[in-house]
Parts: C-alpha cells; structure tokens; sequence
C-alpha cells in the first residue's frame, strides 16, 4: 500500500468535523505521520489503532501542527510497552513547547529526537529539510524514493526555496492560508492559493494539494485560485482523503 491519507487540513484551529495539519504517509507498510495538530489524534489511531507509527515528523511547533503529538507521547508512556523509542524528526521548538506542559517527564523516554533541517535515511525515504519563513523556525519537509517524491512546506511565506523543496514531486503539499490581509504583510509567513499555485509551477510539480485553510475560507475558491497559476491537477486536503503514491 502507497497513500498518503489526510487527517487535518485547518489553519489555527480545527473546524467542526475537521482537525488541523496533520497527514499519514504509507509506503509497503512503513508509516510517517507529517504533523500532529489538533485533533489529528484520534484520526490517526483510527488507521493505526496502537499508535505504532515508524516515525514522525513535525514542521513547527505551534500548536495548530504539533500539540496531539504531546497525547500520542502520553499513550507511547502510559499504555503498552514498547521495545523501541520512535523516530522523531522536528525543528528544536518543538520539544520545548511540548515539554513545558508536564516538565515532569522526558519526552525522550518515548522519542529519540532528531533535529530538523537536515537529511536522513527513514525507511524507504530519504528526508530532506529546508528552513522556509514563519513566525518561528519550520521546517519544509520532502520525502524521496528512487520512484517518487513528495514535499510538504508546513507554514511558509513566498521564498524561492519553495521551488527547491517541491523540485521535481510527485505530489506537493503546500499551505494555502489564505488569511485576510495577508499580502499586506510586511514580513510574509503564510501563503495564499494562488502563491500556492504558483510556486508549485515554480517547483514542476506534478500535483498539488492545498492545506492549512483558514477556518470559514471556501476551499473550492482557494482551489481555484490555485488552478489560476498552476496547469497540473490541484487538490484540497479534506479529511479522511486517501490519494495513492507512485506505482502500486
């Protein structure tokens, strides 16, 4: 099995029915988690019911990409013993934001850390980061086999980087915010559809998938608005979505 199924796709804070960032990449039965925000929890467990994922990777650490990963630390603690640690690949925020919230115990007794940006071997991917802008440090992330290539911004604001990162995929997840007033931002940390679109044709990318939608945006509007500057076939992260990766 190849796919990569959706389990949030809001900005901020999750929507009725709906969670924020959060998405399940499975390859031949390895499992990645790429973000854990709020309410991505019981989504995940719903495809893996014990928790047992490969590895995990978080972006960012605010909370609306990292906070569920702090209930998944707790299960891993408190519930069945397991004979490993899991991978964690995230920026040095995130260990930080998390920690504070019981200071008492270690997140490393359930997770051996590995700081992001950097290049690893996880399973059958290679994973490459780059720091793209946002209020803190984040992380965009890319997966590559010999066969496919997926990449995954978090949050970003325009950068040229953004066509490094997604050179080339298969499929691109990019954050299309869509936040009112954004492009009067001095300093730019979100991204709109349409910058979306544009730097997913920057890229070459094959497909696009837009996510982290601000609560109340209309989605079919954000996807037409990337459509505007990007030829290949776009998508909107909705929950429970399953797309296929590479040849079956």
């Amino acid at each position: 099995m190849r796919q990569i199924t959706v389990l949030g796709s809001c900005g901020a804070y999750p929507e009725p029915g709906r969670a924020c960032s959060g998405f399940l990449v499975e390859w031949d039965g390895f499992r990645v988690v790429l973000d854990l925000g709020y309410a991505t929890l019981p989504r995940l467990l719903a495809h893996c019911p014990d928790g047992a994922v490969d590895a995990i990777v978080i972006t960012h650490e605010h909370p609306d990409h990292c906070i569920d990963l702090h209930g998944l630390f707790r299960m891993h603690l408190y519930g069945e013993k397991r004979d490993r640690t899991l991978p964690l690949y995230c920026t040095p925020g995130v260990l930080d934001r998390l920690g504070a919230l019981e200071p008492e115990v270690d997140l490393r007794t359930v997770f051996t850390v590995h700081e992001l940006p950097g290049t690893y071997r996880v399973g059958p991917f290679e994973l490459s980061a780059l720091l793209l802008p946002h209020y803190v440090p984040n992380a965009g992330v890319r997966l590559q086999t010999d066969e496919f290539a997926l990449a995954y911004t978090g949050d970003t604001g325009p950068d040229p980087l953004l066509a490094e990162l997604g050179r080339n995929t298969d499929l691109y997840i990019v954050e299309a915010t869509d936040r009112a007033g954004e492009r009067q931002q001095q300093h730019r940390n979100l991204l709109t559809a349409e910058e979306a679109g544009y730097w997913a044709a920057q890229a070459g990318a094959r497909r696009l998938m837009l996510t982290h939608f601000w609560p109340g945006n209309n989605r079919e509007t954000a996807a037409a608005a990337a459509r505007s500057t990007f030829d290949g076939e776009v998508l909107t992260a909705d929950e429970d979505l399953v797309v296929r990766l590479g040849p079956s």
